[in-house]
């Protein structure tokens, strides 16, 4: 029966020793062996005949070699199949057959993911070659083949029958368990659990193979009981010993159990016992004992390589015992192997156990008095100075003592190292030449725990956690206070502008009553004055006319021959009682009203400022269904010259986005849009009067005199800040001056006056004690202002240029102005730009099912269509911190400074007039003088940067704040960023409901992926503990490849070796100062 061979990768077969072989014979060397595809150093060689003295290459066990991978594979075929002759060149087929033959190889193969893709990369020619040497490649030998040799070897009654010596044949046992070890590389995985199965039971058999095996070695290498290494007291020399005796009394036979061991090699004496087993040896040509347990470790190396062969090596505890008590032989190189294997193993999780109990098992097979004794002994009285096998003793021990978690049995594990001295055998040995040693012999200084510096780190944790609590308590306290502190501050703050407001208001309003009760009496003062001039004018003509009628009356009676006729002439007197008739319109007066339009045509459009050119009219769109109304306030046409909104086409999105979703998700039924709800109306806040202080001289705590110094000589080291505006409040007013000059001008005794009357009087004596004061009190609070205003010009100017520069937001103003003018399209017609404050209603109108509101779908529309607006809040992050700032206080507070600053100068000027000199202005002048200065460039600059910005986005300059503004902005992008959060959250729950074709689809998939998923748990799984979660291909290799680059270390390590280095300097330095 023939078996298809495939060739393993190096994370599931080899091994990279670096020592000359202790072997004698043939001197077998694994380096022989390349990693993954074992190019021997003859490619001629078959199973029968492998060159065992070449010096083999050396190869990275992780790392394939492309180049020789046409020659190994060459090597490889000669090796295993010297029947087959080289076939003629055949010829190549098309791309697809290649790749589906390539594709069929590697699966047979069993690479990694990582592995597999090298090899993927090939160009055609080196995969044709890959395909052609893996045809030619055959399974020799089923597992049975080799299962059967090693079986004859353990039956005592072999070498009398010719039957079963016959099956041995010509080749040694060395060479048949090179040949098992071989197959076990480089056969295919099937191979490997074939030979592992219930029927084959090949890992029992092997094992057992090593007990006996182990067990001629020690009557070999026993010159005499007492030299005999505790030997002599072992249980397999015992009585009726057997197959079950080789693992000493815990393997259990394998095989068909029969066994060497006669009886003779219990009951009889060594001389017997030597004789009787040399002539079975010799009969069935068996090799050396140190060569078969060396390759033997070798066999459960490679099975122990594989996911199956180290999950059943570590089911069974016979397994590992029998690979510690390899350590009795003679080589270092084979110790050396074996140490690294067990160190490999302790690595896997919950492995450590049983390499404990293997060592129990060996200390009561060897009669140790403790447990681990041999090894030591063997690393610390060496015969010769083997530098590897020191450092897999050393990397051995600090993986069985560190690598367990448990903290008690660390510290127990390393007293039992320290109790058999090893702690001052590696301070001697720590001046090794040799890098390697060293570097292993550190880590394990490292990782060693101290038990008194442990303690006293707890010690100094508590002391730690007590004070941390303790400042803990403090800051809450604080913070308490601050928010108490705060509120009030808040509070008071809003009381103070809402009766600002209410102040404005009513002056506003009493201004304007004024100006309509101005207007109205300018206009009576103009009525009356007209008509006085009319009454005037008007008198003058009666007066006149009276004056000829009693003329006239006086000369008719003088005449006595006038008629006496009723009829009198009275037409003068009714010709001046007529009131004169109105003057004629003026020349040149406005034509009347044109007639009205009797057509009832439409009128002429508005003037838009678009007529000109400079702005397209828009067209309405019609939406497909009655969608909700956006209550935003829109810019007239005339306002958005000069705007963002000029640059703005909303139009260019009606055909890129799917509006037909949009209206589906918001239409409304017979409702109408959604009205606007009435702002609530502000609740007038009561403004609380801060309450008055009493003048208390207790505050000062300084003399009369002292203060009197202090104040003229402007000495702020004397008058802290607070003292002095306790002083400012102290100030007695002019009318308490004059009270005590005329007290004073009377003559009364001074003495009679309060403590506090005596304090304001000699105040009242000092030359403009308000004046120097305000002087002093500027000084001492100049810096603190300007370092407050200085960061908030800044916050308004950066903000301020970000948002009026950021081209993202831009952007989703044209697509929000795009919904919203689809949505009012029907009711309102197109807006040409809109408020900022409008963007707060994007939260307010919702779907139809009212999960969703439009700026929800608006985010969601953008992080759909349009990527590179995503990260558009980046760029406003500086808004933040403008939000806070009032550029009107600012400009205020500038102001205050300003005038404080034209104060202090005056007082300079006064004090140089008369010849005096104050440091204390005169240093103050000189360093912030400039300050100021730059503070004002600032200032106008951030008004102008503001000023510019609100214009561009339609906003009144005179009537918009930066509190306001920038705040507006700043609900926007909040309420943005939890949309997207939002939008993430529903699609991360999609995403979870995976649909049952999905599932069944990776169910069906689940043994390909195994490879790769156990790989990513590997690369995962942290560097610092390096253990080993689960079984899978190559996973020993991939321990014993880490262990090499890189020594076994704790994440605790590190700190305990500074604290250790700390240590010794500070132990060397104490030396030092003794001598």
């Amino acid at each position: 029966m023939q078996f298809k061979s495939s060739i393993r990768t190096a994370g599931g077969v080899d091994f990279v020793t670096h020592t000359q072989s202790g072997i004698s014979g043939n001197h077998f060397n694994s380096n022989d062996m390349n990693p993954g595809f074992n190019s021997l150093s003859g490619s001629s060689c078959g199973p029968a005949s492998i060159n065992t003295t070449g010096n083999g290459t050396d190869c990275h066990p992780h790392g394939l070699d492309p180049p020789n991978f046409v020659r190994n594979r060459r090597d490889l075929v000669s090796m295993r199949s010297s029947k087959y002759s080289p076939k003629p060149a055949t010829p190549m087929p098309n791309t697809d057959e290649l790749e589906k033959r390539f594709t069929k190889v590697l699966a047979s193969m069993d690479l990694p993911p990582d592995k597999a893709k090298l090899l993927k990369q090939y160009d055609e020619k080196k995969k044709w070659e890959i395909v052609c040497d893996q045809e030619l490649v055959q399974v020799r030998d089923p597992p049975s083949f080799y299962l059967k040799k090693l079986q004859t070897y353990l039956d005592p009654k072999a070498s009398r029958s010719f039957k079963k010596r016959k099956v041995v044949g010509d080749s040694t046992s060395t060479q048949v368990l090179k040949d098992l070890e071989i197959s076990l590389r480089t056969n295919n995985i099937e191979w490997v659990r074939e030979f592992l199965n219930e029927d084959n039971r090949g890992l029992e058999v092997l094992v057992d193979y090593l007990n006996f095996r182990l067990v001629m070695l020690r009557h070999e290498s026993k010159p005499s009981p007492e030299h005999d290494g505790g030997f002599s007291k072992d249980r397999s020399s015992s009585p009726n010993s057997g197959p079950q005796s080789y693992s000493n009394g815990t393997a259990g036979g394998g095989g068909d159990g029969n066994g060497v061991g006669p009886k003779s090699i219990g009951s009889h004496s060594p001389g017997t016992i030597n004789k009787r087993t040399s002539k079975h040896l010799s009969k069935l040509n068996m090799g050396d004992a140190k060569d078969d347990i060396h390759v033997c470790i070798l066999c459960l190396r490679a099975i122990m390589n594989t996911k199956h062969g180290l999950n059943l090596v570590m089911l069974k505890q016979e397994a590992i015992n029998a690979i510690a008590l390899s350590l009795k032989h003679k080589s270092l190189r084979t110790k050396g192997m074996v140490l690294e294997l067990l160190a490999a193993v302790c690595l896997v999780q919950g492995s450590h156990q049983l390499i404990l109990k293997a060592f129990d098992n060996f200390k009561e097979v060897c009669c140790e008095k403790r447990r681990f004794e041999t090894l030591v002994d063997d690393f610390m009285n060496y015969e010769s100075f083997h530098v590897d096998f020191l450092a897999a003793c050393i990397q051995f021990i600090n993986i069985v003592v560190h690598s367990v978690d448990d903290m008690n049995q660390r510290v127990y594990l390393q007293y039992e190292f320290s109790q058999l001295g090893i702690d001052q055998y590696l301070e001697r040995l720590k001046i090794t030449p040799s890098e390697e040693l060293r570097v292993q012999i550190l880590a394990y200084l490292d990782n060693v725990f101290d038990v008194a510096a442990l303690m006293e780190d707890s010690e100094t944790k508590n002391a730690a956690v007590e004070r941390v609590a303790e400042l803990e308590e403090e800051l809450s306290h604080i913070k308490e206070m601050y928010q108490k502190l705060d509120s009030e501050s808040m509070s008071k703050h809003l009381e103070f502008e809402q009766k600002l407001r209410e102040i404005t208001e009513e002056r506003d309003y009493l201004l304007s009553k004024q100006k309509e009760i101005n207007e109205e009496v300018t206009t009576l003062r103009r009525a009356v004055t007209e008509k006085e001039e009319e009454k005037k004018s008007m008198m003058a003509r009666l007066s006149q006319n009276i004056t000829t009628v009693v003329d006239s009356v006086e000369t008719d009676a003088k005449s006595p021959f006038k008629s006496k006729s009723p009829n009198v002439d009275t037409a003068p007197l009714m010709k001046a009682t007529t009131c004169p008739t109105p003057p004629p319109p003026p020349f040149g007066g406005l034509p009347p009203p044109p007639p009205p339009n009797l057509r009832g045509g439409p009128p002429p459009p508005p003037n838009f400022p678009g007529m000109n050119g400079s702005m397209t009219i828009k067209k309405a769109v019609q939406p497909k269904c009655k969608l909700p109304t956006l209550n935003w306030t829109v810019l007239k046409p005339r306002e958005v010259k000069g705007t963002v909104f000029n640059q703005l086409d909303d139009s260019k999105y009606y055909n890129m986005l799917n509006f037909d979703d949009f209206e589906r998700r918001f239409k409304i039924g017979t409702a109408g849009g959604l009205d606007k709800s009435a702002d609530d109306a502000e609740t007038d806040g009561g403004l609380s009067s801060f309450p008055s202080k009493p003048i208390s001289r207790r505050k000062l705590d300084l003399s009369i005199d002292v203060v009197i110094r202090a104040v003229n000589a402007l000495d702020l080291t004397t008058l802290k800040h607070d003292q002095v505006e306790v002083l400012q409040r102290m100030v007695p007013t002019e009318q308490e001056c004059k009270l005590y000059r005329e007290y004073i001008f009377a003559k009364r005794n001074p003495e009679l006056l309060t403590e506090e009357d005596k304090f304001l009087y000699q105040l009242s004596r000092i030359e403009r004690i308000s004046t120097k004061l305000s002087v002093m009190a500027y000084i001492a609070t100049f810096n603190e202002l300007a370092s407050v205003l200085q960061p908030q010009i800044h916050a308004v100017i950066q903000a301020s240029r970000a948002v009026r520069t950021s081209e993202k937001f831009h952007q989703v103003l044209e697509i929000i102005l795009a919904f919203g003018n689809y949505m009012n399209a029907a009711k309102r017609g197109p807006a040409y730009g809109f408020k900022i404050q409008s963007l707060e209603c994007l939260s307010d109108t919702k779907s139809l099912d009212r999960r969703q509101s439009l700026l929800n779908y608006i985010a969601e529309t953008i992080a759909q269509n349009f990527h590179q607006l995503k990260g558009f809040m980046n760029e406003l992050q500086v808004i933040e911190k403008a939000c806070t700032v009032s550029l009107e206080n600012v400009l205020s507070d500038l102001h205050d400074l300003e005038k404080g600053m034209e104060l202090t100068k005056k007082e300079s000027e006064f004090l140089k007039q008369k010849n005096e000199v104050n440091t204390v202005v005169r240093d103050f002048l000189v360093n912030s003088e400039d300050r100021l200065l730059k503070i004002k460039n600032e200032s106008k600059t951030a008004v102008s940067d503001f000023g510019e910005c609100v214009e561009f986005y339609g906003e009144e300059r005179q009537q918009t704040d930066t509190t306001g503004f920038f705040s507006a902005i700043l609900k926007f992008i909040r309420a943005y960023k939890q949309a997207e959060s939002d939008l993430e959250q529903r699609n991360r729950m999609s995403r979870n409901q995976s649909p049952i074709e999905a599932v069944n689809r990776v169910t069906g998939k689940k043994n390909q992926a195994d490879a790769v998923i156990n790989e990513l748990k590997r690369r995962q799984a942290p560097e610092t503990t390096k253990k080993v979660q689960e079984a899978y291909h190559g996973a020993l290799e991939d321990i014993l490849s880490d262990l090499k680059n890189e020594p076994y270390r704790r994440a605790d390590a590190l700190r305990r070796s500074q604290r250790r280095k700390v240590n010794e300097r500070l132990s060397r330095n104490f030396d030092d100062l003794e001598i």
